[in-house]
């Protein structure tokens, strides 16, 4: 409706515009322009129309000249009527306020010079909307394997900042986590805090994917939540892009969600999709646009588009063309061209993908055609310097080597080394793990293999040194025995022994007490136990001599007077400590055993 309506009024001006005059209104119909209503007589405005294109063939110039007056005077008559706004003339967009989030793919795969193709491409998008606090509000996520939120909808009001902001967007160059960007969409750039607005407000929350690749995350849960949240979505596919993910993060329908371009140089191709879509579709006979000098895009004179008195002031490319890449008028038909990166062929219509490299490059040693544009790459023994053009001798360890341990550099190539433990097979680049042990060690009994080295190890009966290498005998004893008196080392084990007075038993572990008088004497004549040893004692009538083992008769001179008497009472008391000595040498003896049942008991 609204296109129609800027067809009645620019026609109508033109007509009275040859006048001299502007149209009057009239009260018999009426048409909407929004603030305004302007009367006007259809057929006679339509008719008035004509009448002017009809002196525009007739007086050529002078015609063209009236024409772009009248389009200017309609200009400052909408203007001046408060009929037109300045930004939707200068996009010719229709689209309501919405909130706007584009999710663009950085990841490794897209080139840098297709990466400015994308910005391009949402710059392009950007300049056919009207931006504005109280108008569309634009974000941008970018992501690859992380996702960076570059601005959100709060952060610009004004077309310029956003489309520069968009220029200034650097890749990530990593993986591709689509579902995760999505998610920060939807969790931190569609809420109020960045600028979204609410619900009842009634304005549409957009967002448009644009990927290269397949998403190394999940994609479809995600996307139906920010669906069922009011988001709807769009799903931009280049080149590898697979379109079963295109789909699962697209709305339905997804004949009006989902595209795909071959490749990101000719990706401007969606630009006038997406205008039809958050723009809406001119009427098939919409109005010319108008540029900021009154004149008809169409109007501009330039060598590809001029007014041509032959097909009525039509635009031959918008008759109807077939050329495959782009169209340029050429005074009254067009001829065709191609996009950058491609040639047109033989047929002057159709174009093939060009041969960059054969068109002249700067690489110093080889160039590999990429796309629309080349690569350089290094011989081999090079790398590429940082100018991504020239070359330098590489370190051929640096480069991808097949050592299996330790690469040094020999001249324009390398060999291989092993680490310590390993020996280089007969292939010289694998390794084996050596026997260090076979290959001589300083062990001074066992040598046992470790990991790369070995260890030193003793046989029985012996300990290992502090230099972790020589051995001594072992210390049995002190390793814990089982000896009731004394532990003898004996070789690698050992031996009891008893202390002294004491006897070992039968077990060879156990002693008992000795009777000594039993184990031999040299008393002359009675041998009488002590404890551990033994003391002699003499026989009646004798005496001990002086060595404290042999005996002596007494002699009778020694007997007082009274003979009788005296030697009746000296016999008496040599019985009594006769009697006396062997109760003493009994009592000893049975004490002595007292004391064996005791220890024995005890052990």
């Amino acid at each position: 409706m609204v296109s129609l309506v800027w067809k009645v009024v620019v026609f109508g001006i033109l007509a009275a515009g040859s006048q001299g005059s502007l149209p009057q209104p009239r009260s018999h119909r009426r048409v909407s322009t929004g603030r305004y209503d302007l009367s006007a007589d259809l057929e006679s405005v339509e008719a008035q129309s004509e009448k002017g294109f009809q002196e525009v063939r007739r007086g050529g110039e002078r015609s063209v000249q009236l024409q772009r007056g009248a389009r200017k005077n309609a200009d400052i008559y909408l203007r001046h009527e408060g009929l037109r706004d300045d930004a939707a003339t200068r996009t010719n967009c229709k689209n309501r306020p919405i909130d706007l989030v584009f999710i663009i793919d950085s990841s490794r795969s897209v080139r840098p010079v297709e990466f400015k193709k994308a910005k391009e491409f949402l710059q392009d998008m950007v300049d056919s909307l009207v931006i504005g606090r109280d108008a569309t509000r634009v974000g941008l996520v970018n992501y690859a394997s992380t996702v960076k939120i570059e601005f959100l909808l709060n952060t610009f009001f004004d077309k310029s900042s956003v489309k520069q902001a968009l220029g200034q967007v650097e890749p990530l160059a990593s993986g591709t986590m689509t579902g995760m960007a999505i998610r920060t969409a939807m969790e931190k750039a569609f809420t109020k805090e960045a600028g979204a607005r609410s619900a009842s407000m009634n304005i549409a929350k957009v967002a448009i994917i644009v990927t290269d690749g397949r998403p190394q995350d999940k994609v479809e849960e995600v996307s139906a939540t920010a669906r069922a949240s009011g988001i709807e979505m769009y799903a931009v596919g280049v080149d590898r892009a697979d379109m079963a993910s295109l789909k699962l993060m697209a709305s339905q329908p997804h004949d009006d969600h989902v595209f795909y371009v071959e490749t990101y140089g000719v990706i401007e191709k969606l630009t006038s999709k997406f205008r039809e879509t958050l723009c809406g579709k001119d009427d098939d006979n919409g109005s010319a646009d108008i540029d900021d000098n009154g004149l008809g895009l169409n109007d501009r004179k330039d060598d590809n588009k001029r007014v041509s008195e032959g097909n009525n002031g039509l635009d031959p490319c918008d008759q109807g063309h077939n050329c495959q890449h782009i169209c340029v008028n050429s005074g009254d038909s067009y001829i065709c061209k191609c996009h950058p990166g491609y040639i047109l062929n033989p047929d002057k219509k159709t174009c093939s993908r060009a041969d960059a490299c054969t068109q002249g490059h700067d690489c110093q040693h080889i160039c590999v055609n990429s796309r629309d544009s080349y690569v350089c790459q290094c011989r081999t023994g090079y790398v590429l310097n940082t100018d991504k053009k020239t070359c330098a001798r590489m370190d051929a360890c640096s480069s991808e080597h097949n050592s299996q341990h330790i690469c040094i550099k020999s001249g324009d190539s390398y060999v291989c080394m092993c680490r310590k433990g390993y020996l280089l097979n007969i292939d010289n680049k694998t390794s084996s793990r050596s026997d260090p042990c076979a290959l001589g060690h300083d062990c001074h009994h066992i040598c046992e293999n470790s990991d790369a080295s070995y260890v030193c190890k003793c046989r029985a009966g012996y300990v290992l040194n502090t230099d972790q290498k020589t051995c001594s005998r072992s210390d049995a004893c002190s390793q814990g025995h089982d000896c009731q008196h004394i532990c003898v080392n004996s070789g690698s084990s050992y031996v009891c022994k008893c202390r002294l007075g004491y006897s070992l038993n039968m077990d060879r572990k156990t002693c008992s007490r000795l009777d000594a008088c039993i184990q031999g004497h040299d008393c002359q004549h009675i041998c009488i136990n002590n404890g551990v040893s033994y003391n002699c004692k003499c026989r009646v009538g004798y005496i001990l001599n002086s060595d404290q083992k042999t005996c002596s008769q007494e002699m009778r001179s020694e007997i007082s007077e009274d003979a009788c008497m005296c030697e009746a009472q000296i016999v008496f008391q040599k019985k009594v400590q006769s009697a006396i000595q062997e109760l003493t040498r009994k009592i000893s003896e049975l004490s002595d055993k007292v004391n064996d049942i005791e220890g024995a008991f005890q052990h």
